[in-house]
């Protein structure tokens, strides 16, 4: 992506021809978008889990991140349910407290952390640590002292410092760490540029195409206080098909039939990683989780086959796709400003009490995002709008474009979908903005599980 330094310039023009029409109805909830809860009371007002936002709104304040817990555990149960024989790792990084965790675990998954950070996080909720995977690319010292003192169940190796400090920190400690190896295999997914992971010109793994890969797994092969499970690779995310994670595969086996030859030992776990996508907005149609588990242990089956070798254990990590339709953010309307911007074209800008701190992904990658006005039901025509936070910055966009009823007003509530996955887990402070709370529901309750920040939070930072 090429962008000016100064970011994007969102008000030049007003598409002629907008990608999509109006919807019949505005206030129709997608149910590939939505969480299986949402729906729309008598009064025309969204709820949730049977929580109607208005209660939200009263006892919570906005902005508010709101996560079904049901519709997460209904998704961890079908992943599991459909790998079964395969581990299943939530992907902490989608998002991850306390509560998200035990749900994790009580549903029987694993659980993959890439820091200090969220490793503490697993560890204050209880979770066992033997079901825990330790990733990243620059794991310090720290991290990996205590991912061994804790008995971290596999680490993922991605240099050769990494290797080389790991296998010193087992000596020094007298243990043997578990670890599988993250191979580039040169895929690159049908994805945004910023997270498409597998080819070569990136920061994660070590390379098929250098001979890196085979060095590090000689060298793990080799050490007497490392145990090579298996190899690691991760093409991207948002993914909708298979059709990366079938190259991958076939590379990966026979990296497997090579390691095999070479060093006459079977590895035992092959981990796809994750990167399956969800449906944000109309059109997105992700695959069953069903259809994909049975896609990739097609695929993974043949290759061993092709290969000579044994099908080793299978592991994927879902992390978007369990979490990221069970989230819904709400946020008050504060100002409407239609904007002419000649030929007859308007583009009318909705500000809301969040923005760039809070979800950071329609900036970043471009993302698209659908919302709607979720206090009241209007029968006023749509208007052509773009939905932007609070922050000073050209480039604080929620929504890009969205049909909004041409009465939308200051004090309306929107709720937009799918925010489950790396909105809260990517919030900063910018502007010095709290960061809003999350709210867990269920059969009619709420609970905070991250409470908001204050103001007093930041100053008590702030050591003047």
């Amino acid at each position: 992506m090429r962008a000016h330094p100064a970011g994007p310039r969102h008000a030049d023009v007003l598409p002629h021809d907008p990608i999509y029409a109006p919807p019949a109805d505005l206030a129709r909830l997608e149910p590939a978008i939505w969480p299986q809860g949402a729906a729309r009371n008598a009064d025309g007002e969204l709820t949730l889990a049977g929580t109607a936002i208005s209660q939200l709104v009263d006892t919570h304040s906005t902005p508010l991140v709101v996560l079904d817990e049901q519709d997460f555990r209904d998704r961890a149960r079908d992943y599991a349910q459909a790998f079964d024989g395969a581990d299943v790792f939530y992907a902490g990084k989608a998002f991850l407290c306390k509560a998200v965790a035990r749900w994790v675990a009580q549903e029987g998954l694993h659980l993959d952390v890439c820091t200090g950070g969220e490793l503490a996080v697993a560890l204050a909720a209880g979770f066992d640590p033997s079901r825990l995977a330790l990733h990243g690319n620059n794991k310090s010292v720290a991290e990996l002292r205590q991912a061994l003192e804790v008995g971290v169940g596999r680490i993922v190796i991605d240099s050769m410092n990494e290797l080389d400090r790991l296998d010193a920190l087992c000596a020094e400690m007298g243990v043997t760490a578990h670890v599988l190896i993250r191979i580039t295999v040169g895929v690159e997914a049908h994805t945004h540029e910023f997270i498409a992971t597998a080819h070569e010109d990136q920061k994660f793994g070590f390379s098929l195409a250098n001979g890196a890969a085979d060095a590090a797994i000689a060298r793990a092969v080799n050490s007497a206080h490392l145990h090579l499970l298996g190899v690691h690779s991760h093409i991207g995310s948002q993914i909708f098909d298979t059709a990366g994670f079938e190259v991958s595969a076939h590379r990966m086996v026979q990296l497997l039939a090579q390691v095999a030859k070479d060093h006459q030992i079977e590895l035992e776990e092959l981990d796809l990683g994750g990167g399956l996508g969800i449906a944000y907005v109309a059109g997105d149609k992700p695959a069953q989780v069903r259809d994909i588990a049975e896609s990739l242990r097609l695929i993974v089956r043949r290759e061993c086959e092709l290969a000579g070798i044994a099908v080793p254990r299978l592991s994927v990590e879902p992390g978007r796709a369990l979490i990221g339709p069970a989230g819904v953010t709400l946020y008050e309307v504060g100002t409407v400003k239609p904007v002419e911007l000649g030929n007859g074209m308007t583009r009318t800008y909705v500000s809301v009490d969040g923005g760039i701190s809070d979800n950071i992904r329609t900036a970043l990658y471009d993302a698209d995002y659908t919302c709607i006005v979720a206090n009241r039901v209007s029968q006023a025509p749509a208007v052509l709008s773009r939905v932007v936070g609070k922050h000073c910055e050209s480039g604080d966009v929620v929504v890009k474009d969205v049909w909004l009823p041409g009465d939308v007003r200051p004090g309306d509530v929107l709720a937009v979908a799918a925010t489950g996955a790396y909105c809260r887990s990517m919030a900063s402070n910018y502007n010095h903005v709290p960061r809003p709370a999350v709210v867990a529901i269920k059969d009619g309750h709420s609970q905070v599980v991250v409470r908001r920040e204050t103001l007093d939070d930041l100053l008590r930072l702030d050591v003047g």
